[in-house]
């Protein structure tokens, strides 16, 4: 099985795309950094009521902010390593190099696994990689906010740990839509594009739909998998918002699918 799981890894590593995202993660990460400070000096309107202001309130809470920006560059980290997961699977159609694949390890589970368990260090790194920048600029921020660095209260390590989690999720994600998507442009081009103008469409509708039918619609946005993300990694349960652990289980539940669904497919699929 390591010997699998390190072929895995070496596929990742001998495409060009890996270092391509690497780079592009940089300044989006960056982005990220200085969006999350920028939200974190807005002040609550005069005229904010009830739940609205409640929110607001509770999103400026010293330990969300702090919370929030020490799990900065996840909206776009955990978008990087869906793609590199994706391309786990697409890249043995792309190379053409899946029936070797499937001849040298007949047992199609144990390269299943391999990639999951690759998909899953990949994540891992990306999560590594973000929270040190996090560590090291993040206390600098909250100085400047006043708020002190926060590094002593449990609520910031528990985010920190939430959000290994999440990526380490979206990266099985990433393995079982690679299974659903074999092209690797098609894969790369309809994922980030879900992803991106997918989450604002879903949640525009979610957002309609609470303006104009029912407040209860506004708790359903948890199901939205970026807004399951963000949920389990805040700080303390947010006013209008359903429980943290409920966003960690629906994205479990995504995972599970997803690794269920890829795996079942790369098993019965003819592979050519």
């Amino acid at each position: 099985m390591s010997n699998l799981i390190r072929a895995e890894l070496f596929k990742v590593r001998s495409t060009s795309l890996w270092w391509v995202m690497a780079i592009i993660l940089v300044p989006l990460y960056a982005a990220s950094v200085l969006a999350n400070w920028a939200q974190a000096n807005v002040s609550v309107p005069s005229d904010a009521t009830g739940t609205q202001r409640e929110q607001l309130e509770a999103a400026l809470n010293p330990i969300n902010v702090a919370t929030n920006l020490y799990t900065s560059g996840q909206f776009f980290g955990v978008l990087i390593v869906l793609l590199l997961a994706a391309i786990i699977v697409t890249s043995e159609f792309f190379y053409l190099t899946a029936t070797a694949t499937f001849l040298v390890t007949p047992r199609r589970e144990a390269v299943v696994v391999a990639k999951f368990v690759a998909a899953v260090i990949v994540g891992l790194i990306v999560w590594a990689v973000t929270t040190i920048l996090n560590l090291v600029f993040v206390p600098l921020v909250l100085r400047q906010l006043d708020v002190g660095v926060q590094l002593g209260e449990p609520a910031v390590w528990r985010a920190i740990a939430l959000n290994a989690l999440a990526f380490v999720l979206w990266a099985v994600l990433g393995v079982g839509a690679g299974v659903l998507i074999k092209s690797q442009l098609a894969a790369t081009l309809i994922l980030a594009i879900l992803y991106t103008v997918g989450t604002s469409v879903v949640g525009l509708i979610f957002f309609l739909l609470t303006r104009y039918v029912a407040d209860w619609f506004e708790n359903l946005q948890v199901l939205i998998p970026t807004s399951a993300s963000q949920l389990m990694i805040s700080g303390t349960d947010l006013p209008g918002n359903p429980p943290r652990f409920v966003g960690a289980l629906v994205l479990i539940g995504y995972a599970v699918i997803g690794g269920v669904v890829g795996t079942v497919l790369t098993k019965r699929r003819d592979i050519s």
